[in-house]
C-alpha cells in the first residue's frame, strides 16, 4: 500500500540537485543573407513535451565564427530527461521578431548528453540549410558540494500500535518544481519504542536544500506499519542554518500533527525531535565525477513468469499494444532513455528470468538477445527489441528468482571497483519473489560493489516483499547476519504513477516514475566513492 504523505507547508523556492552554465559557440556558418547571428535557447516541458524558448544570445555581426557572451543557466536533475534546443537565426538588425528572421539551423541534445561529454564541450553539425557547426560548452555553478551528517533523537512520540507504543522513523522531504514533494533521505525504524535514538544519516546539502541553508526543511516522524500504510506521528519544519547549531535548547522542536491540533483544544504536540549532532563537509559533486569520464552502466531484468499473462491477451502485462505501451516498454523507456546519455557506448545487457527457454530449461538469467557470449544490445530502442522479440520465442513460466541477475551483475561491478564504471539494475516485475534470503544475501554482497538496483513492481499484486528489499527503515542483513553495507535498493510500484494527479497520460507517468526512482542514484554513486576514497578525475576543459 502506497503510503499518503500529510500536507505541509511547502518552501518558498524550488529544489533542484545543481546548476550549469552553458557556453555557445558557432563555426564557419554559411548562407547568411542579413546584417548578424543569434543563437535562441529553447527546453522541452517535461509535461507538454512544448519547447519553451528560455534565453537569447546578443547579435553578433560579420563574422563566421560567433562566439556568444550571453550565457544561459540552467538547474540540472539527474532523475530527468531534460531536452534542449539551439536555434540559429540571421537576424535583420531593424526587427528582431524570430518570425521575420531567416532560420539557418539548429540542434538538439538532452542535459546528460552535454554533461558526459567529452571536455565538457560538444561540437555538432548545425541541422538546417545552413553549412556550419555549433559547439556548446557546459561548467557547474554556484553547486554546493557540502554533505551534512544528522542525527536526531526523539522523547514522548505519540503511540500509534494498539498493543505496543510506536515503531518510529523520520523522513527528509524536498520540494520539486513542480511542487510535488520527494523524500530525499529517512531514518531505520526503532521498534516499539516512543523516545527513539536514530542513527546518523549523511545527505549531499545539494540535495537536501539546494545548497541554500537559510531554506525550509520539512521532516516528518511516522510509525512504521508492515504494509507500507505507516501513520502519521507528526512533523516540523527547519533549515539547514538552525540544525548547524547542532545539540543546543533551541534544536528541540515540537512534533505537530495539524488534523490532531485542529481537533483538540489543548493540543500541545505529538512529542519532541532533539538534534544530537550536524556535520558538515565538503566533497566533490555527482557531476564532477561525470566530468572526470564516469560511466553510468544500465541492465535490464524482465519478469516472464506466467503470471503476466499469456502475451497474446490483451489482459496480459507483457501484451504488445499497437498504440499504448505495457508498463514493462513503458519502465524500460523511463528509466533507460535517462541512464543512457551518461554512458558513450550505449551498449547494455538484458536478461531474462522465470521463462521456460525452447530447449526445455526454465532460466533465471538467460540473455533476451538469446547471445549468452554478449547479451549487449544498443540502447533502449535495442532493449525493447530484443524483449518484444523474446516474447515469441519463450513459454512464461515460473518461479520468480531475484539472485541469479543480481549476482550476475555483481560480477560485472566487481571488474570495475575503480569507479570508472557505476552500474544500475533494472529489474521489472509483477508479482512475489520466491527466493527471498537468497536475493538478500546477493544484496549484501552488491552494497560494496559500485551498482544500485531499480524495482519496479508491475500490476496489481502486493510486492510486501519488495518493501523489505528496498531497506528504506533498516539495512539489510544475509543469512549469516551480515549487515549491507549499503542502501542500494529503490522499489516503486508503477500503478502509483498511473491515473489520479498523473491522468492517463502514459507519457507524464514515464517522467514521475523516473523521477522517483533515480532521484537517489546521485547521492548512491557519491556514498560509493567516498566509502572507497575514489576521487573524480580531473578532465581536459577545452577553452572557449
Amino acid at each position: 500500500m502506497a503510503m499518503q504523505d500529510p500536507p505541509f507547508q511547502k518552501g518558498t523556492a524550488n529544489m533542484h540537485s545543481s546548476k550549469i552554465e552553458i557556453h555557445v559557440s558557432c563555426r564557419n556558418v554559411k548562407d547568411m543573407s542579413k546584417t548578424g547571428l543569434m543563437c535562441v535557447f529553447s527546453v522541452s516541458d517535461i509535461k507538454t513535451h512544448q519547447w519553451k524558448e528560455a534565453g537569447r544570445t546578443e547579435i553578433i555581426r560579420n563574422t563566421l565564427d560567433p562566439d556568444f557572451q550571453k550565457k544561459f543557466v540552467i538547474d540540472f536533475y539527474f532523475e530527468e530527461r531534460q531536452l534542449l534546443m539551439f536555434t540559429l537565426y540571421d537576424v535583420d538588425s531593424s526587427n528582431q521578431q524570430l518570425q521575420e528572421q531567416a532560420l539557418l539551423g539548429r540542434y538538439k541534445c538532452s542535459v546528460g548528453q552535454l554533461v558526459s561529454s567529452p571536455e565538457s564541450m560538444m561540437e555538432k553539425p548545425l541541422e538546417g540549410r545552413a553549412q556550419g557547426n555549433i559547439i556548446v560548452r557546459f561548467k557547474e555553478v554556484n553547486a554546493s558540494k557540502d554533505e551534512v551528517t544528522l542525527q536526531f533523537k526523539a522523547s514522548n512520540l505519540d503511540k500509534k500500535d494498539f498493543f505496543g507504543k510506536s515503531d518510529p522513523f523520520l523522513r527528509l522531504h524536498r520540494v520539486n518544481d513542480d511542487q510535488s514533494c520527494t523524500a530525499v533521505q529517512k531514518t531505520e525504524v526503532i521498534k516499539n519504542n516512543l523516545n527513539p535514538t536514530w542513527r546518523p544519516v549523511t545527505i549531499s546539502v545539494q540535495t537536501l536544500c539546494n545548497g541554500d541553508y537559510n531554506r525550509s526543511i520539512q521532516i516528518e516522524c511516522y510509525d512504521w506499519d508492515s504494509d507500507g500504510s505507516h501513520d502519521f506521528i507528526g512533523a516540523f519544519s527547519t533549515t539547514l542554518n538552525e540544525l548547524s547549531r547542532g545539540a543546543v535548547e533551541a534544536n528541540i522542536f515540537p512534533v505537530i500533527n495539524p488534523k490532531k491540533q485542529a481537533k483538540k483544544k489543548n493540543y500541545k504536540d505529538s512529542g519532541q525531535i532533539q538534534v544530537l549532532r550536524c556535520t558538515i563537509q565538503q566533497h566533490q559533486s555527482f557531476l564532477d565525477y561525470i566530468k572526470g569520464g564516469l560511466q553510468m552502466q544500465f541492465m535490464v531484468a524482465i519478469d516472464f513468469t506466467a503470471s503476466n499473462g499469456n502475451p497474446t491477451h490483451p489482459s496480459s502485462l507483457h501484451y504488445i499494444h499497437p498504440q499504448q505501451p505495457n508498463q514493462y516498454v513503458a519502465a524500460i523507456k523511463a528509466i533507460g532513455e535517462i541512464i543512457q546519455d551518461y554512458n558513450s557506448k550505449k551498449m547494455f545487457p538484458v536478461l531474462g528470468f522465470g521463462a521456460k527457454l525452447p530447449d526445455g530449461q526454465v532460466s533465471h538469467d538467460f540473455a533476451v538477445n538469446f547471445n549468452p557470449q554478449n547479451p549487449c544490445v544498443q540502447g533502449v530502442d535495442g532493449i525493447l527489441q530484443a524483449y518484444q522479440a523474446a516474447l515469441s520465442r519463450i513459454q512464461l513460466h515460473s518461479p520468480t528468482n531475484f539472485s541469479p541477475v543480481i549476482n550476475l551483475l555483481s560480477r560485472y561491478a566487481s571488474e570495475a571497483r575503480d569507479g570508472s564504471t557505476y552500474f544500475t539494475l533494472l529489474i521489472i516485475t509483477d508479482g512475489e519473489i520466491t527466493d527471498m534470503q537468497q536475493t538478500k544475501n546477493a544484496i549484501v554482497m552488491a552494497s560494496s560493489l559500485p551498482m544500485s538496483i531499480i524495482i519496479v513492481g508491475v500490476g496489481n499484486a502486493e510486492f510486501d516483499a519488495m518493501e523489505i528489499l528496498d531497506s528504506d527503515n533498516c539495512l539489510l542483513t544475509d543469512s549469516n547476519g551480515r549487515g549491507a553495507e549499503r542502501d542500494i535498493v529503490q522499489f516503486v510500484p508503477f500503478r502509483d504513477f498511473l491515473g489520479g494527479r498523473f491522468g492517463n497520460n502514459i507519457e507524464s507517468s514515464k517522467a514521475a516514475l523516473a523521477k522517483e526512482v533515480l532521484a537517489k542514484i546521485p547521492d548512491q554513486v557519491l556514498e560509493y566513492m567516498r566509502k572507497y576514497d575514489i576521487r573524480a578525475k580531473v578532465p581536459a576543459t577545452a577553452a572557449p
